[in-house]
């Protein structure tokens, strides 16, 4: 049976990743946050080639910053918030909320997710099911509010958290092992934390990726997704901020 979505993990630059996603049916290729090229190009060039899309959640360099000489080499189409279309490269297709991108037969639905930026948005994919999260969601972790409120971060992460358990996480950074002594610190009694947290460092032992991760262990173990209220998600982010 051809698997439906296709989801590959591309580390770029000290920490980051982009990630790079196939259609199974069509073979329509698209690419998540391209901030570095020579990484990017052997990947794409491995794969044959091809290029149709470029997924852009957020405005930082360190998620966009390929993303036109991508579009100039494969002919790609740029997709990105049309909330923060000012500060990105020139969108060929930009999205608000509730929009649905087609990627072949599979379709990316946009869920805006302001908090870490403004505007940022993630993408949904059912047929993964996988959410390109950027920084809004990490692995026991969630972004630094540098545009958005404690409020805005608290709504985005509510969003993630009703989508379905076997959801696979895919964020824009590497910082489970980091975020899991966070994690240990306010949360030590938790059982799946401290279980997740030794495989995350076997992993991280290994230079594996800790990522993707289902939602399921997020709810688990993030205690920002944990967070049942808006001061609680604040307080835990000032706490994260000078831990």
């Amino acid at each position: 049976m051809t698997q439906k979505l296709a989801i590959k993990a591309i580390p770029i630059l000290s920490d980051n990743y982009a990630w790079f996603v196939h259609d199974g049916v069509t073979g329509a290729a698209g690419m998540v946050d391209p901030a570095q090229e020579a990484p990017l190009i052997a990947a794409i060039d491995a794969a044959g080639g091809r290029l149709d899309l470029i997924f852009l959640t957020h405005h930082h360099a360190d998620h966009v910053a390929a993303a036109d000489a991508l579009r100039q080499r494969y002919g790609a189409k740029i997709v990105g918030p049309v909330a923060e279309a000012a500060r990105l490269p020139c969108l060929d297709i930009a999205v608000r909320d509730g929009d649905v991108v087609e990627l072949g037969q599979s379709r990316a639905q946009v869920i805006a997710t302001p908090g870490h930026t403004a505007g940022e948005v993630s993408y949904y994919f059912p047929d993964g099911p996988a959410l390109f999260c950027g920084d809004t969601l990490f692995s026991m972790g969630c972004g630094r509010l540098f545009e958005g409120t404690p409020a805005d971060m608290f709504a985005s992460l509510q969003r993630i958290k009703a989508l379905p358990d076997d959801t696979l996480i895919c964020c824009g950074h590497e910082y489970t092992q980091s975020n899991a002594r966070f994690a240990l610190h306010v949360d030590p009694d938790n059982t799946a934390l401290k279980a997740r947290a030794a495989q995350v460092a076997d992993l991280r032992g290994r230079g594996a990726p800790t990522l993707p991760v289902p939602l399921l262990v997020e709810r688990q173990t993030n205690p920002f997704l944990r967070a049942d209220d808006v001061a609680t998600l604040a307080r835990l982010r000032r706490e994260k901020d000078s831990f």
